[in-house]
């Protein structure tokens, strides 16, 4: 939440910053702003609302200089305003900071700069941090080669909670400063330039190199060197990686926005998460980076899955994939909870989390609490080089590319189909034989051309949104592995329609939702498992029989009757291993088309931002 974007270089910075806003906005888009340094003036430019309203602003203002920072900010405190916008400069005016991240003692920082004199302009814990920066470098001793680093130094020793930040300071015009601690933050290395950034995405079209900084790094950019310490003052050599995808991965295209696009992605997505990882005699999957050996997992009596959000609706799908081929229980927790939570586990536990950005706060938190357990914690990510990546012990990367549209699609799906080549792997391990490992893998590799063809129903549900587009309530409805798609039906549809919904297990209606039934709320219901088709039939009619709405999904093979549903879309016929991704392709669609048609942003929907940072 909230993008950081800074330079240091040979060229003019605003532009170059601007670019990575707008790479950067689905972090955050409630406000944002630049600062750029030149001639020892410090030149500001803040707006509410969208990176391009800002953009504007800021074309022909004389914003030139050569060292810079921007942000686009996702409110935490303060409301959305020009004055708790970013960047934030220090009430002697020395010092201009962006953050990302929540600084939990900022009340008693305020009220003890306040007694020294500095004032507050903002509402935001933010502005505290900066002018302590300021506080420091007040007293630091002028003819220190190192004033300024050592200023952010002693000050972030004072702080408790989370950040990320690029600050400049009016008096050292040549240096740039960053530092992290729970917030992500990266270093690229380009010609003669250096940038500060919350994220690849905002820097890819100028370098592929980058240092990714660990908790407590703090990185100096000045007169064309990188130096990295520690809080500590430790000096450290800078790992310098390489980012393994091209920005045309990031770009719109022919597309109208980012999450159609990411839909049609759907069947590469799938291709790459696949690619490499089945055995010789495809008769299961195989993973290069587990760093767990057959014979440990082989061991392994439970699997604790842990996630937010959409992620967490895949590891409840992964909980019916892992026990219904490999026979091993499964437990899901949400991560924000496990963290806090002192939950026994077994000591043949495996710990897996699940992140698309791997810096998802609370999801890096339970990370954190099962390794210090000692538990062999694993990684789902689709961010190499994210710090649950780097953090974990081991792990499958998603190779997704760039997902941009706050409302995860693609991602999702790519979780859920390695999620089931995961439950292969274990399962071929246990008493899954040689054959059944033929036929699932089969099945694994015929997904990309079905989800191919489920996404060409996109004009049939367009004109079933154009009927449901008013509605103000909708229940999504489904049983066992459909239960879970239910739930990311509704969310999908909370998200970026705020149209209210909730997803229930079809048979829990009658234990007190069916309340909720009526002419106006009409019932997605996934009928798509043949064995249970009759009692899925069975809910249905007790939905009709109150007036509701009937929207299906079926499988083409088995659809419902005509008289008993209003609308029904129909999947391909697969395997159950892929069941899931292919069911939730028409759940995208519907809330994208039904968004759209009430005039929705459903790439930036409000109060969302990807890459949740902040508890």
């Amino acid at each position: 939440m909230c993008g950081i974007v800074g330079y240091i270089g040979t060229r003019e910075a605003s532009p170059i910053l601007l670019e990575g806003l707008k790479r950067l906005e689905y972090r955050g888009y409630d406000s944002a702003g630049v600062a750029v340094l030149a001639d020892e003036a410090l030149k500001l430019k803040k707006h509410k609302g969208r990176v391009t309203d800002l953009a504007k602003n800021v074309s022909g203002n004389g914003l030139s200089g050569q060292l810079g920072i921007s942000h686009t900010r996702w409110a935490t405190h303060g409301a959305v305003t020009e004055e708790n916008a970013h960047p934030h400069v220090s009430s002697d005016g020395k010092i201009a900071m962006v953050h990302n991240g929540v600084i939990e003692n900022y009340l008693s920082i305020r009220k003890f700069l306040e007694g020294e004199g500095y004032t507050f302009y903002s509402e935001t814990d933010s502005e505290a941090l900066c002018n302590l920066i300021a506080y420091h470098y007040a007293k630091e001793d002028a003819d220190s080669d190192n004033r300024f680093l050592n200023s952010v130094r002693k000050t972030l020793s004072h702080i408790e909670g989370t950040y990320g930040i690029a600050v400049m300071c009016v008096e050292q015009p040549n240096e740039l400063v960053g530092a992290r601690k729970g917030s992500p933050l990266i270093v690229g290395i380009g010609a003669d330039e250096y940038l500060l950034a919350s994220d690849v995405s905002a820097i890819i079209s100028r370098t592929s190199n980058v240092v990714y900084l660990n908790d407590g790094e703090i990185v100096s950019l000045k007169d064309g060197e990188l130096n990295l310490i520690t809080s500590d003052e430790q000096a450290l050599t800078p790992e310098v990686k390489k980012i393994d995808w091209e920005i045309a991965e990031s770009e719109l295209g022919d597309f109208r926005n980012y999450m159609l696009k990411e839909i049609f992605d759907q069947p590469k997505a799938l291709e790459n998460a696949m690619r490499g990882r089945f055995s010789d005699d495809q008769s299961t999957a195989k993973f290069g980076g587990l760093n767990v050996s057959a014979q440990e997992l082989r061991q392994i009596d439970r699997i604790l899955l842990c996630a937010c959000g959409t992620a967490w609706h895949a590891c409840l799908v992964g909980e019916y994939l892992i026990e219904r081929f490999a026979r091993i229980p499964v437990e899901v927790e949400y991560a924000s909870e496990f963290r806090y939570r002192n939950a026994p586990l077994d000591k043949n536990t495996l710990v897996m989390v699940i992140s698309q950005s791997g810096e998802t706060i609370d999801t890096l938190a339970a990370l954190r609490e099962s390794k210090r357990k000692g538990y062999k914690t694993l990684a789902i990510n689709n961010s190499v080089g994210s710090t649950i990546a780097r953090e974990s012990d081991g792990g499958i990367y998603q190779h997704a590319g760039p997902e941009i549209g706050v409302a995860s699609t693609k991602a999702f799906t790519s979780q859920l189909h390695i999620l089931s080549m995961l439950a292969l792997y274990l399962g071929r391990l246990r008493d899954m034989s040689f054959q059944e490992g033929l036929d699932y893998v089969k099945a694994l590799k015929q997904a990309p051309a079905l989800v191919a063809e489920t996404v060409k129903l996109n004009d049939q549900i367009l004109e079933v949104s154009k009927k449901y587009k008013d509605m103000t309530d909708c229940l999504f409805l489904g049983r066992q592995d459909m239960f879970p798609i239910a739930l990311e039906g509704a969310l999908k549809l909370k998200e970026i329609s705020y149209i209210h919904a909730e997803g229930y297990p079809a048979a829990e209606m009658k234990h007190g939702p069916i309340a909720l039934i009526s002419g106006e709320c009409p019932a997605i219901v996934l009928a798509t498992q043949p064995d249970i088709h009759g009692k899925l039939v069975s809910n249905i009619q007790e939905v009709k029989a109150r007036g509701a709405p009937v929207i299906a999904v079926a499988n083409e093979s088995n659809p419902l009757p005509e008289d008993l549903v209003d609308d029904q879309i129909l999947i391909p016929n697969c395997h159950r291993a892929i069941l899931p991704v292919l069911a939730s392709i028409p759940m995208q669609l519907l809330s994208y088309h039904i968004a759209n048609l009430r005039g929705c942003d459903v790439d930036k929907p409000r109060n969302l931002a990807k890459s949740v940072t902040v508890e």
